[in-house]
């Protein structure tokens, strides 16, 4: 037998001593409780770790305390019990319990809460945190329930319930303050926000060698590319490695998914390029903060629902739209072309312009790299030996891991060749390649981002650079969000994913990042699966990608000044390529082809008109569809005949009935009662998938039983749930009959025929 006490604002347990249990309606709140038999063999409480509850029966001496938080005990052949132990006595008298075998025949329970599940093989009563008003020994509120008999409130029979003070409601207020920051200060929910604290200690020599090879690999492969996404952005090389090195350790403390790194990723340079408007670094830093509040506040105020309006399709279109607008401002680098411009029209517009001043040697270097780049990518794929890696030879296992350093390593492997190959022709006298030129060395210096600009003959003050960067302080960290979530979920591997955490986390590590001149951050998803595959153990890795950086500001960037532009164009274009998701078109006609309106609409606005506004107008695009499915539920019509040989039309919405359907309904009702059936063939709603409903629809409904009043026709409604009927009868409907089952249904039915057979 299993029973489920579900959402009681009060759980009374009647008449409930051990030897004699009582039958299944003696503990019925309402419909709270659903049971298989009539009769409980077996009460059990459990999930008491976090609560004061102690039962006492004196009858039988039983105790149940949440000492030992799955303590049963039975009434099999009214013989069977559990005895207290010495250890559960102590239990109660550590709690300071009055009466401890006081005769309990009832106990009454305030619950403050708002849902309660749980199950044991027969019956199971879950009980979470119960306030009560007696102190312990530091004088603290402790929870638990009041004892019968002296207690204040208590009962005739010996029973007590504490009941919520309604004309205290200032008073109330306060407690309820108090009571959560109380719960808000705790160990688990400081672990929780904060999971290095939980971690760290278990960490092994075996979990740091992983980290430190993981941590290696990917800062490898951040620093070319992080040099790109400043370019990609249009800020100074030194920006992309700014960017690189401090979230990767407010991550370690902050973060919860330990193959994400958290750096400048492509979205964010092309947003930030497009939001920028050739105003300087300083507003990109700037974004970096503000991106960094809105998603701290999102995390705190867990708005992390917003995520779920940016639907499937409109994330591929957004997210394909990117990649394309991306390579496109790359290949004016790729044929040594050099002309202002980020957007996709313009720079096409401007590409055929000044296709006459092509650099031959730029253009020969970019597409040698991309398909060297391409090659190295499916490197790692190249089968050696047995696929079963136990069954490799020593050679044949070394040849595998080279092969995979050299596909991870890729970007970096080519960067390098590169910049030696233009370091020699430099030597020579003679360079061909447009290089990336001087980067600045050394650390940024920390400081607080700025809140005020000076470009050219003008001092932007704080709001005016707000108000420059628009919509971008919002579009940017949803993203970001987006992003690291989309990330998180890939590697989960079946475990959940805390979004909360990861916006906190996402939004500590803008915020504090802005302090050392970073652009806006999130998690990378190809470094992602760089740092999943070199096998990191834990969010330690990213503190040596960051090493690995802050190692290249100090001391190797003088060298990052023969790094030829048309090769970190062909890295970003050889790492976005895989991000347009034209696939997913072929997948997405087969099982709905309305999803391809949001996701082409968020693909070409955000190639022809801003990558923020078409994000948006995809969205609306997806909350339209939403709301027309809102108001206008699918309403089924058809004949039917009851038990009794009534004859009746049965209507059943397939929804809830709130505002924006609610004339829709009464249209489809009122017209179906009067085109299937006549005056006198009673018309039944049944009302099983109504789950919600508001006063507009109350209002409706009142307004369909006067029409049917009217024309002398019976309505009905069927399987209302109460929560339902409380709703409907607070507008005081007249003639307003429901019935909660078929029996009732039935004889309401049987009255209806007989009153209409004698008129």
């Amino acid at each position: 037998m299993k029973n489920e006490l579900r959402s009681a604002s009060e759980v009374t347990l009647t008449n409930y001593m051990t030897g004699n249990c009582g039958s299944e309606d003696d503990m019925r709140p309402a419909d709270d409780i659903s049971s298989s038999s009539s009769n409980f063999d077996v009460i059990g409480l459990t999930n008491l770790a976090n609560s004061d509850l102690n039962l006492t029966n004196k009858n039988k001496e039983v105790v149940v305390s949440n000492s030992t938080a799955n303590t049963l005990f039975s009434n099999n052949n009214h013989s069977n019990y559990t005895q207290p132990s010495l250890h559960q006595l102590r239990h109660l008298q550590h709690n300071h319990l009055h009466r401890p075998y006081e005769r309990t025949t009832s106990w009454n329970v305030v619950n403050g809460h708002s849902t309660l599940s749980n199950s044991c093989d027969n019956v199971a009563v879950t009980v979470p945190e119960l306030e009560k008003t007696e102190t312990d020994g530091v004088g603290r509120p402790r929870r638990g329930f009041h004892n019968s008999g002296a207690e204040p409130g208590g009962g005739a029979d010996g029973s007590s319930s504490r009941n919520v003070d309604d004309g205290n409601s200032s008073g109330s207020a306060v407690h309820w303050v108090v009571k959560r920051a109380r719960r808000g200060c705790t160990r688990k929910l400081l672990y929780k926000r904060i999971p290095i604290l939980s971690w760290l200690p278990q960490y092994t020599p075996r979990a740091a060698i992983s980290d430190i090879v993981a941590g290696f690999t990917v800062g490898l492969t951040v620093i070319p590319q992080a040099i790109a996404y400043s370019n990609v952005a249009g800020l100074p090389p030194q920006y992309g490695l700014y960017s690189s090195f401090m979230a990767c350790f407010v991550y370690t403390i902050f973060g919860s998914c330990k193959d994400s790194p958290v750096g400048p990723t492509a979205i964010a340079a092309i947003l930030t390029r497009e939001n920028l408007h050739n105003l300087g670094p300083e507003f990109a830093v700037l974004l970096c903060f503000l991106s960094g509040c809105v998603e701290l506040l999102m995390g705190i105020l867990q708005l992390g629902f917003l995520i779920d309006f940016i639907s499937g399709p409109v994330s591929v279109g957004f997210t394909s739209a990117a990649a394309i607008i991306i390579a496109t401002t790359q290949i004016k680098d790729v044929l040594g072309l050099s002309f202002p411009g980020s957007k996709f029209l313009d720079v096409w517009e401007q590409l055929f312009e000044h296709i006459s001043e092509t650099r031959l040697w730029d253009t020969l270097l970019g597409f040698i790299c991309m398909a060297i780049l391409l090659l190295l990518r499916k490197a790692k794929d190249i089968p050696v030996g047995p696929e079963d890696s136990k069954e490799q030879t020593r050679v044949q296992k070394a040849v595998s891991q080279f092969l995979w350093f050299i596909s991870t390593a890729r970007n970096i492997l080519v960067v390098v060749v590169c910049a030696v190959m233009a370091y020699l022709f430099e030597v020579h006298g003679s360079q061909p390649f447009i290089l990336t030129g001087v980067v600045k060395p050394g650390l940024p210096p920390f400081h607080p981002p700025p809140f005020s600009a000076q470009v050219g003959n003008h001092t932007y003050s704080f709001l005016e650079m707000a108000s420059n960067l628009g919509s971008a302080t919002f579009v940017v960290p949803l993203l970001a969000i987006l992003e690291n979530i989309a990330l998180a979920k890939v590697f989960a591997e079946g475990k959940a994913i805390d979004a909360t955490q990861e916006m906190i986390s996402i939004g500590m590590c803008n915020i504090l990042s802005s302090f050392v001149s970073s652009m806006p951050v999130s998690g990378a998803l190809s470094r992602g699966a760089v740092n999943h595959a070199s096998g990191v153990e834990t969010t330690f890795g990213g503190v040596y990608t960051g090493i690995i950086v802050i190692l290249s500001l100090q001391y190797f960037t003088p060298y990052f000044y023969y790094i030829p532009k048309a090769s970190l164009a062909a890295v970003i274009i050889a790492a976005v390529v895989f991000m347009v998701e034209f696939h997913v078109v072929k997948p997405m006609w087969r099982t709905k082809k309305l999803d391809l309106i949001p996701a082409f609409a968020t693909f070409l606005s955000c190639l022809f008109i801003r990558l923020e506004l078409g994000i948006v107008i995809g969205i609306g695009i997806n909350v339209l569809f939403l709301l027309y499915a809102s108001a206008r539920p699918s309403v089924r019509v058809e004949k039917a005949v009851s038990p009794s040989g009534c004859e009746y039309l049965l209507i059943t919405p397939d929804r809830s009935l709130v505002f924006p359907s609610v004339e829709y309904v009464r249209n489809v009702v009122s017209k179906a009662g009067m085109k299937q059936g006549s005056s006198s063939v009673p018309v039944v709603i049944d009302s099983r998938h109504i789950q919600g409903a508001d006063f507009t629809a109350a209002k409706g409904i009142k307004s369909l039983i006067e029409d049917f009043v009217k024309r002398n026709q019976p309505i009905l409604f069927y399987n209302l749930k109460p929560s339902i009927v409380e709703i409907f009868q607070g507008v005081q409907p007249k003639d307003f009959k429901y019935c909660r089952n078929e029996i009732e249904l039935n004889e309401l039915l049987k009255g209806k025929q007989r009153r209409a057979t004698v008129a």
